[in-house]
């Protein structure tokens, strides 16, 4: 018995698809020539042309679908209940919906009265918790940068950076029909250890980006000074005239035997609100290697291969998208204004 053919599945027609065709039908064209200028079937135009002719509308006729469950009154209950709790899934909801009400409600009902109402489940943005003295310290240095302009482009951003050797950013979807849940190729494997693979450091300037190196093992400040600032940043800055030095507040950058290695080397040093790592052009290169890296099909094997990896989608990184960077610190370093919104975008590190 011959298989019945699947209808295919197209968007509806916008108002203004339908005004134009009727347009361009009362200008003269034939149903094909319409059909080709709007890219739809010669069926779905004489559709339309035959509703206006008989009826003298262009509206779609409204669905026989079954009637909601739920009045107005009790989806806006549910936007309550929803706001109330953002965290709460549907499954919850619906619990709690038939604690208040005494109705049992499914929870596809309630994710479709939701997304009737706006209220779409979304992955929530992580940040970075804030006391007050970090709040207080972010708003007081942007205040006392808030006229920098040109002067970002002296300022040489570095910072350490982790990349694992199996990375996935939580957003990886297996596709699979029913019963393949436990096939081997749609398992992702969690390792409850650490994770190999490499650790590296880099800086950027607003003309020229340093070497990426490769830190083995644990970075102490007695590592950092002879592994990193000696053979590296230093001989970096000094190729830059007039550079400031951006670093954040890690220990090993912070240690008393860095402090007086830098009054040593002469090296100035751009003073950095602890907790901010949203306000570092670098951490978005690192973002941006990350991604790279979970686009890549290709399995990597060792560190080494990774590390070999990181280093060619460091050194291959456009200078202009890193300039792009550095030209986004004015917007990324003014304080905020008075609305509130703002504010609390400003005093609460995203990472």
């Amino acid at each position: 018995m011959p298989r019945r053919r699947k209808r295919a599945r197209f968007e509806q027609l916008t108002e203004f698809e339908r005004g134009r065709i009727i347009g361009l039908r009362e200008a003269g064209l034939s149903y094909r020539a319409v059909a080709s200028r709007v890219q739809r079937n010669s069926s779905t135009v004489m559709r339309v042309w035959k509703q206006w002719t008989d009826e003298c509308r262009t509206t779609r006729k409204s669905g026989s679908g079954p009637r909601n469950v739920t009045s107005a009154r009790d989806d806006r209950h549910l936007v309550r209940m929803a706001r109330t709790d953002r965290t709460a899934s549907s499954r919850q909801l619906a619990a709690l919906w038939s604690i208040a009400t005494g109705v049992s409600l499914c929870a596809s009902s309630i994710r479709r009265r939701l997304l009737q109402c706006g209220l779409r489940a979304r992955t929530p943005l992580y940040r970075i918790p804030l006391t007050h003295d970090h709040r207080r310290l972010r708003l007081q240095w942007a205040n006392q940068h808030r006229d920098w302009r040109a002067d970002w482009q002296h300022v040489v951003f570095s910072d350490e950076s982790r990349f694992n050797l199996w990375y996935h950013d939580g957003r990886i979807r297996v596709r699979r029909y029913a019963g393949e849940r436990h096939l081997p190729e749609c398992i992702i494997e969690r390792h409850s250890g650490r994770t190999p693979g490499v650790m590296v450091w880099g800086a950027i300037a607003y003309h020229r980006r340093s070497q990426l190196l490769r830190i083995v093992g644990n970075l102490n400040s007695n590592r950092y000074i002879r592994e990193v600032l000696q053979p590296e940043a230093v001989p970096f800055l000094q190729s830059l005239p007039g550079a400031v030095f951006q670093q954040d507040n890690a220990r090993p950058h912070t240690a008393r035997i860095v402090k007086s290695f830098f009054a040593a080397q002469q090296v100035q040093l751009l003073p950095w609100p602890a907790c901010s790592p949203d306000m570092s052009p670098i951490e978005h290169v690192w973002d941006v290697i990350g991604r790279r890296l979970a686009r890549d099909p290709r399995p990597v094997a060792s560190a080494d291969e990774l590390w070999v990896r990181v280093q060619t989608i460091w050194n291959a990184l456009p200078q202009s998208d890193i300039q792009t960077l550095f030209d986004s610190m004015p917007r990324r370093a003014s304080p905020p204004d008075e609305r509130a919104t703002t504010k609390e975008i400003f005093l609460t590190s995203m990472y």
